[in-house]
């Protein structure tokens, strides 16, 4: 649906995106919260199914020119319009400080997709708001500065965690035209950005879920010691997730526990944790099912005993958030196993909602020898997270809190 007066442009790196479920869940609850917005991705979608809360919003979807040397003469207009634009020289003179430190394409491109979105963004539109700390708000503060109009942001973890402090002071800083306002998704990342904020407010505001979206959980007989010990995870593969230390883990399950691990999700890394799979003999154990769908994860979590996450700090220092799949997890009473990285004892606090292990292959294998040993203990925990999430971690409280300081943001 094409609405060409919506107050607000929304910036993301790519729309739709499986793995980013969140976000299509807030842009759903926003536009119900009567926020008008048209959205702006920089990327073009790569998935080969859609979420169906993507398919539920209802906004018009605009493309950035993903690679500036595809649609020349879409990025000469949106350069020519910038060059006549009164705030032109201010916006160049930030733009080259930051090619000064961070000399790469990448920083030419989003001035490049800036000049475009300020060119060709509604007249009647009054701010941006950016989903991610890195690439989309640096295109959202680019063409925000030349139009002259606020913008604001929702960080997450990779955009805090890799990005260097120097940018997230200038974007934290509204003198130097940085964001009028800030949410980030964790506890854990709002205190570092409140650490690095010179004048930008930056709210803690969870994502929590919406209910209304998930069946019921459902009744969960305790397995039986017989039955094989079905686990699943969801979640990219790349190194920030820890599947090849899950991997390792399960090479160290004894004989005697008749296991079988189910994978959800894409990633980088998909071809060396097959073979890492493969040369450990558990090929047989283990379904690679790829990128699903809300129906397909969900059906998963309600077949299975166990779900694993064991997050850990990547090389570059990329790490989770507080993953929206522990909450999906916990809606269908699964128990959990995960690891204390980041935000996640915000949600699950160890021992009590689930259990929060070291990362180690060892001591991973040992939790879920322990918890298949003790199916009571472990719905004891499913449980405990399923009432934590009813009564914290539901999305509606921070969608109302996030519509008020958007209408605020617009209202500048």
């Amino acid at each position: 649906m094409t609405n060409s007066t919506a107050p607000l442009a929304i910036a993301v790196k790519g729309w739709p995106r499986l793995s980013e479920t969140f976000i299509a869940q807030e842009l759903l609850a926003l536009e119900r919260a009567g926020i008008r917005f048209e959205i702006w991705s920089l990327r073009h979608p790569t998935d080969t199914k859609t979420h169906p809360l993507s398919d539920a919003v209802q906004a018009h979807v605009r493309y950035l020119p993903e690679y500036l040397r595809n649609e020349p003469g879409r990025v000469l207009r949106g350069f020519g319009a910038a060059l006549l634009r009164p705030r032109f020289w201010r916006t160049a003179a930030q733009f080259l400080r930051d090619l000064a430190r961070d000399r790469t394409s990448n920083r030419l491109r989003r001035f490049g997709q800036a000049c475009v979105m300020a060119r060709e963004l509604p007249t009647g539109t009054r701010a941006i708001y950016a989903h991610f700390l890195h690439t989309p708000s640096s295109v959202a503060r680019y063409a925000a500065m030349l139009r002259g109009i606020p913008w604001s942001f929702s960080a997450h973890a990779k955009d805090i965690w890799t990005s260097p402090d120097w940018e997230l002071r200038d974007k934290l800083d509204v003198a130097t035209s940085g964001a009028a306002y800030g949410a980030t998704c964790t506890r854990f990342g709002a205190e570092h950005l409140q650490s690095l904020a010179r004048t930008t407010q930056v709210d803690l505001v969870y994502h929590g879920l919406d209910l209304d979206r998930f069946p019921t959980r459902p009744d969960r007989p305790l397995r039986a010691p017989n039955d094989p010990f079905r686990m699943v995870s969801v979640g990219r593969l790349v190194e920030k997730k820890g599947f090849d230390r899950l991997i390792d883990a399960l090479a160290l399950l004894p004989d005697r526990l008749d296991w079988h691990w189910t994978h959800i999700g894409g990633g980088t890394l998909g071809d060396d944790m097959r073979a890492r799979a493969e040369r450990h003999g558990l090929s047989k154990r283990i379904t690679w099912r790829g990128a699903c769908d809300q129906p397909e994860v969900i059906a998963a979590m309600r077949a299975a005993h166990l779900f694993v996450l064991p997050s850990r700090v990547a090389a570059d220092g990329d790490r989770d958030g507080l993953p929206n799949v522990l909450m999906e997890a916990a809606s269908q009473g699964l128990p959990i196993l995960s690891t204390p990285v980041s935000a996640i004892p915000e949600f699950i606090e160890n021992g009590i909602h689930g259990v929060l292990s070291d990362d180690s292959p060892s001591a991973l294998a040992q939790n879920m020898i322990d918890l298949a040993a003790h199916p009571a203990r472990a719905q004891a925990l499913a449980d405990a997270a399923h009432t934590r999430l009813r009564s914290d971690f539901t999305m509606q409280p921070g969608i109302d809190h996030l519509a008020q300081r958007l209408r605020a943001v617009m209202d500048t």
